[in-house]
């Protein structure tokens, strides 16, 4: 009995150090990028030694990836479902913006470092590119009712890429606008841009 009170108590302990382990390194991730992410730094902020850092992470560049994946974990994208479910086909423009523009809102502070980090740490592109799949099933449902000249046109596919990505939101937010008003914004730009 006493053993394997010892043992799970010992498991709890790992698990309660991995977290926080963890948190430090998105925590990191956040401020300084992923890839200045360092053991070093990761132990000092956790309040470990290195070699528990290893222990938990043995390769350099495991912890900021699976940090990353982690994070995404428990802050998922809105999902396809969110919108198709109860709204109706003509509003998914509107809603699939002003959902995203919320999530990029409550989560503004992971995303600057890490996007510009994407190009230094292939693991880290290669995790991100899940995020980069789920922007482009938005884009598609924010085209795909739309007229037919519209949902094709090379123009108005490229506005609405730019319209998912967290920089177009971040640089109207920045200038004072609300995620209302730049979800109307956006939506207005793809329902009436030029069809070039």
């Amino acid at each position: 009995m006493t053993r394997a009170y010892n043992k799970t108590r010992r498991a709890r302990k790992e698990q309660e150090t991995h977290q926080r382990i963890l948190d430090a390194a998105i925590s990191l991730s956040c401020s300084v990028g992923p890839a200045a992410t360092t053991i070093s730094a990761v132990a000092t902020k956790a309040s470990v030694q290195r070699l528990t850092v290893y222990r938990h992470f043995p390769g350099e560049t495991d912890i900021p990836v699976q940090a990353v994946t982690h994070w995404f974990d428990h802050n998922p994208l809105p999902h396809r479902n969110d919108w198709r479910k109860d709204v109706a086909a003509e509003n998914w423009p509107i809603a699939i913006l002003s959902m995203l523009y919320s999530y990029y809102g409550d989560t503004r502070m992971f995303w600057p470092a890490v996007l510009a980090d994407r190009d230094k740490l292939p693991e880290l592109n290669a995790t991100l590119e899940v995020y980069d799949r789920q922007l482009r099933d938005m884009q598609e449902d924010i085209l795909r009712h739309l007229p037919h000249d519209r949902r094709t046109s090379s123009l108005c596919q490229s506005v609405t890429h730019h319209a998912v990505q967290f920089s177009t939101w971040r640089t109207l937010s920045d200038k004072g606008l609300d995620t209302v008003e730049i979800a109307a914004l956006m939506e207005e730009w793809i329902q009436k841009c030029p069809l070039g």
